[in-house]
């Protein structure tokens, strides 16, 4: 396993793109609508990391309820595995607490599923195309 990306929640896209140019010289890598997900995300990639910014579209977005009751910042850690059902069963025979027991639709055409949240970060499990 490896990090794929560290997930940051933010009220804005747009305001953070205009950061993002002043520190990193450059935009987004990648813009995405997740619409399984309600979400926009923003990737950055960096020399050996990627940061991703994720925005709410709807009120209903699990994004949303996390920035009403958190406020901006850190979201996630994405750890990438190769067999993410694999993955599932083996974390669950483990007695790890799933928030998914099955992959759903994630960036970039890959599938992901989210374990219940470790001292307070939650934990994405991403498999690539």
């Amino acid at each position: 396993m490896k990090i794929d990306h560290i997930g940051i929640a933010v009220l804005n896209l747009n305001d953070v793109e205009d950061f993002v140019k002043k520190v990193f010289g450059k935009g987004f890598d990648l813009i995405e609508e997740i619409s399984s997900q309600k979400v926009r995300v923003g990737f950055l990639n960096l020399e050996n990391s990627r940061l991703e910014f994720i925005e709410a579209v709807s009120e209903d977005s699990p994004v949303k309820k996390f920035l009403d009751k958190k406020g901006e910042g850190i979201h996630h850690i994405c750890v990438e595995v190769k067999n993410i059902e694999e993955t599932l069963r083996v974390l669950k025979e483990r007695g790890v607490k799933l928030v998914d027991e099955k992959p759903r639709e994630g960036s970039e055409g890959s599938r992901v599923a989210f374990l219940y949240p470790f001292h307070g970060v939650l934990i994405e499990l991403k498999e690539k195309k």
